[in-house]
Order: C-alpha cells, then structure tokens, then sequence
C-alpha cells in the first residue's frame, strides 16, 4: 500500500464535509486530480458539487459500489463513512473488488467479530483495513485518508502536511496522532507518512502492520509510534526490532502511566485502552520497548526533545537529507467563513421590509409572533402588519376581513373557479389547480377593483364632474371599471354592495370617493338599470376612502399602494378560498375531466 499524488478513492456515504476536506488538502499539495474519484450512496444517482481550490466541480454518485468499482478501476482506497450497522457489509463488498487494495473504516462501534471477518478476508486478499474508529491518516504532499486526520486546515499547514517529510507515524489515538503531527513539525522535518488506526481492541491493522510499511519505503528515516495500555501490540513490535525485521531507528510512547497511580483498574476511552494484565500496562510496555534498543522518552513531556535529538543526529550521520521548505499554500475561504470573519462584505440580492425570522422568533414588521398570539391579532390586523406596515385602525382592519369574506367565492361559472375545477379533474394537485384559476385574475376577472380605484380615485382629486367622467370614458371608449353587471340591476341590487355600503355608513369617517362612485351610477342606470356600482367598483371607492381617512399614508404612499394593485392582492387572497374550495370539492367527488360533447362547441369559420 502507498498514497502518492495520484491516488484516487471511493467514498461511502454521501458527507459532504469530509470530502470537501479531503479536497481542500488535495489544492494545497498541489494535485492535479481530486483524490475522490467517486461517491457511491444507497438510494441515489447523479453528481455532487465540490470545490477543488477556487474551481467548482462535480464528483459522480452511483447508487452501488459495484458500478462506481467498474466505472472507476484507478480508484484502490475506500473511505467508507457508513454507519457502525452497514460499515461491515459495504466494506466486505468493496474488499471483494480486486481494484481496491485499500478499506478506511471510520465508524465506531462495529463488532468485533465482524471486524476480525474482515480481517481475515484482507490478509487473505492481500489487502489492508485501517480502522474501524480510525480518523484515518495523511500522505503529506499526497493524499488525506480521510477528511477529519490532522484537523483544520490552519492545523495541517502549521504542521507542513502539504510537503513530505522523513518521518513515519503510527498512532492508536486520531487525536493524538494530530498532536504529533505539530511535534515533529518543530523537532523534525515532519512526517511522509501519519496513520491513525483506531482504538479498538481488535484493530483491521496493527502498529506493527505500518511499522513494516515504513521500514520498506525508502524516503522514511524515522520511524515514531504512539501506543497505550491494552493489549500486546507493542510486544509484536519488540519481537520484530528482535528478529531484523525493524531496522530504522524508531522511536516510541506508550500512553497511560498515570494509570498505575489509581488503586482499581482504568478503562480509558478507546475500546482497546484497558490493561488486564501487568504486561499490558504503560509502564511495563515502555520499559520492555527501552530494553529492545527502541527509544522511548523519560515521559510524553520529554518526546519532543527527544526526537529532535534523534532527527539531529541522522541528519549529522547524512541518514536523512531535511525536505526542503516551500512557501506555505493558501487556500481560498468559504464565502461563509469570509463573511464570518469580517473578511468580505457582500450586498444581499433581496430586501424584505414586512417580516424577519433571523431572531429567536419571526417578527411581523417589528411585533413578534408571540405578541401577535397573545394580544388576539384578527386576520385583517395582521394583513395591515405584513402588507401596510403599520397597526390599522379597527375599521380599516374589518373592512379588508370583509374583503376577504364576500369575495371568497362566486360560484362555479366564473373563470378562475372553471379553471380550477378543470384542473383538478385531470388530477392536477391542489397549489397546481389553485394557480390555474389564480391566473385568470386580470381586468375581466378581480382587476376590475384595481381600476375602480384609479379612475375614481384620479376623477375625485381631479375635481371632474360625474357627469364629465362618465362623459370622457365614453369618449375614450373605455367601459367604467366598477360599473355594470351581468345579471344584478336598480330593481335587483347586488346584496354584496348593500353591505358594504352598510358597512362603510357605520364605520368609515368619510366616504368620499364611494360617494362619488355612487353620483356615477345614478347617471350610468339612466341608461341602462344594469350599469349598477358592482362589488368591484365599491370594493375600489372604499379602498381609497379607507386609505386616505385613516390618516395614516401621505398622497404618495397612497398612489403607490393603488399603482401596485393591493386590492388585486386581496382579491386574489380571498379568491383562494374559494378556489381550493372548488378544487378540494372535485378531488372528493374523484369526477374525471369531462369531454364536451360536439353539441356543446359552437364553430365559426372564417
């Protein structure tokens, strides 16, 4: 096994921030390729957006490893992120690829048992499984086995990961092989190579496995190992310094001493890290390592004189050459971390005045939610919070509740209601069929009370005579918003307009402009009882007479909110209702769409 700069994995498990980590480390040791060739996770296909440096790019996700094993066959590592319950069986999976000659096992807890089955299988396929609970390990200059070995970023440049060293690591303890790595970056040049092989009892390799690694790759002078307490692996290393096998100069601490200071015996937190027998313990296993001619420091305190002493005298003896020093890479940050640290300033794209969910609860203008619930808010309050800004007077909120119940619906005729019901019988979704009919709003449909407003308001402030409006809309050609209706008439009045008007007698301190649409219908039902104020045009007089009786907009506030057609927006708001009425209505009935029959389509050929 040896990561170069050209090693390529498969990742298990779709993280996303292990890989992105695995990828930043690739930019800083200046690889041309990404060291994950390949995502494979269960249930899913397509792509997943990473950066390499500055460049944004895509790595393939297969939904098995057998296709993302063919697709791939450079790939020999897996960096399996799956859970402790589906750890044993991917990797078992991948190991029985003859592509993959390397298994990163990062969960804890697998069993054990399942562990020694893989094993045996990677001894019998010549393989090797670092892990499980391993962090992994660093290539330096070559290849992160994994993306949480050697920590953050800043840790990995501190410690000069981005270049190889002479030095050969292997650690039980992730966490204190990423110490190490800042301790022979001061008393050495630093590592070629760091492992982490987890801190379980049985391990898929051992200390001894990288040991010999080490001992064959020609670029690693020193070799340093960080054992603990539990276990025998530290015998198996004596015995091979003993018989030749191990002949750099090696370095090593075994953790733990402080245990013989406790009466009872002490489980530490690795699975492994418990001493059952005398030989097992710190102590006795830094003792028979001192006997067998490996260095092992006076205490932990004293590791980082030592190896330094150690790295001078290679380094005088001509052992090892010190890797040369190359300018410290620089990553490009996140634009999160940027912004983060006040490094960046960036305008936002969009700006909301209404509301805000950035507190610990979402405000409706500046009232929080809580209030509103507390103090009993009507509906027609809070449109005046999200839609004007401002707490309305009592009678300006009735009205636009009002609004909202007598247009909630016209029955089933109309265009917006037709469109919804068509849609829903051709089994359209619920918000599908909804925006069919809302989509026919417009001048013919609800708009009429947008330009109801305008024109009276525009007469009224113009000082033009009903008789002079009614006059220049003639003129122009232009039927009266607001004025007319299919079926309603003088005799037959549009109870909905009745109440309104009721309504606005008793509540609004001045009606001004529904006056004034009023003095237009007595001229219009001369000429025709039909040309009555409809609920649309009294909806618009009413608009404005609340607008500017309230007090509480200036002209131009005023002339804005009528530009943008609020009233559209209520019309649309209550018109819902309705709507999903209609629609909600149709699903229950489960009627398919109908068919017109030829009798029912009138046909004009020109």
């Amino acid at each position: 096994m040896n990561f170069t700069k050209t090693t390529q994995a498969i990742f298990y498990n779709l993280k996303a921030f292990p890989i992105q980590q695995m990828l930043d480390f690739d930019y800083v040791c200046q690889r041309t390729l990404p060291s994950i060739a390949a995502i494979v996770h269960p249930g899913r296909n397509g792509v997943h957006k990473a950066f390499f440096g500055a460049k944004e790019i895509t790595l393939p996700v297969y939904e098995s490893f057998a296709e993302a094993a063919e697709k791939h066959p450079q790939a020999d590592v897996l960096i399996n992120f799956a859970s402790f319950r589906s750890a044993f069986t991917s990797s078992k999976e991948a190991l029985s690829f003859p592509s993959i000659k390397t298994a990163v096992i990062v969960a804890e807890g697998v069993p054990e048992r399942e562990t020694k089955e893989l094993i045996a299988l990677a001894q019998k396929e010549k393989k090797m499984v670092i892990g499980p609970s391993t962090v992994g390990g660093i290539a330096a200059g070559s290849f992160r086995i994994g993306g949480y070995a050697g920590g953050g970023m800043e840790n990995l440049l501190r410690a000069r990961l981005y270049r190889p060293g002479s030095v050969g690591l292997v650690s039980k303890s992730g966490g204190m092989m990423n110490e190490l790595f800042n301790i022979l970056a001061r008393a050495t040049d630093g590592i070629k190579e760091g492992i982490a092989i987890g801190g379980d009892l049985y391990p898929g390799s051992t200390l001894l496995d990288h040991m010999l690694r080490f001992e064959a790759d020609l670029d690693i002078k020193l070799i340093v190992g960080l054992g603990e307490l539990g276990g025998r692996q530290e015998y198996e290393i004596i015995e091979a310094k003993k018989t030749g096998k191990l002949t750099k100069p090696i370095l090593m601490w075994v953790t733990g001493t402080c245990a013989s200071l406790f009466p009872w015996e002490v489980q530490f937190g690795h699975a492994g890290a418990k001493a059952g027998k005398e030989e097992e313990s710190a102590a006795a296993k830094n003792k028979a390592l001192r006997e067998a001619g490996i260095l092992v420091p006076a205490s932990f305190e004293d590791l980082e004189k030592t190896l330094a002493h150690q790295y001078q005298h290679l380094v005088q003896q001509g052992i090892i050459i010190p890797a040369p020093e190359s300018q410290r890479p620089s990553l490009p940050l996140d634009f999160d971390i940027a912004l983060k640290r006040g490094l960046i300033r960036k305008a936002t794209h969009f700006t909301t005045t209404i509301s805000s969910d950035i507190g610990e609860e979402p405000t409706y203008g500046t009232i929080p939610v809580s209030a509103i619930i507390k103090q009993n808010y009507s509906l027609g309050e809070v449109i005046g919070l999200l839609w004007f800004k401002k707490s309305l007077p009592p009678y300006f909120s009735k009205f636009l509740e009002l609004c909202l119940v007598l247009c909630a619906d016209h029955g089933p005729a109309v265009s917006g209601a037709h469109n919804a019901i068509v849609a829903a019988r051709a089994g359209k979704d619920v918000i599908s069929a909804l925006c069919s009919g809302l989509l026919t709003i417009g001048p013919r449909f609800g708009g009429a009370i947008d330009d109801a407003s305008r024109y009276f308001k525009d007469a009224v402030d113009k000082n033009i005579s009903p008789e002079q409006f009614v006059e220049e809309m003639k003129q122009k050609r232009i039927l009266i918003p607001g004025i007319g209706h299919l079926v309603k008439s003088k005799r037959n009045p549009d109870k909905r307009v009745e109440l309104l008007k009721d309504f606005a007698r008793k509540n609004l301190p001045n009606t001004e402009y529904l006056n004034y649409a009023l003095k237009v219908e007595k001229i219009t039902t001369q000429k025709a009882e039909n040309l009555i104020l409809n609920v649309d045009g009294c909806l618009g007089a009413l608009f404005v007479d609340a607008l500017v009786s309230c007090g509480q907009f200036n002209a131009e506030e005023i002339n804005e909110m009528i530009e943008i057609g609020y009233m559209n927006g209520l019309f649309g708001l209550a018109r819902s209702i309705g709507l999903i009425g209609h629609i909600l209505d149709q699903k229950r009935l489960k009627e398919p769409l109908y068919r017109h029959p030829t009798e029912d389509i009138f046909y004009r050929l020109e």
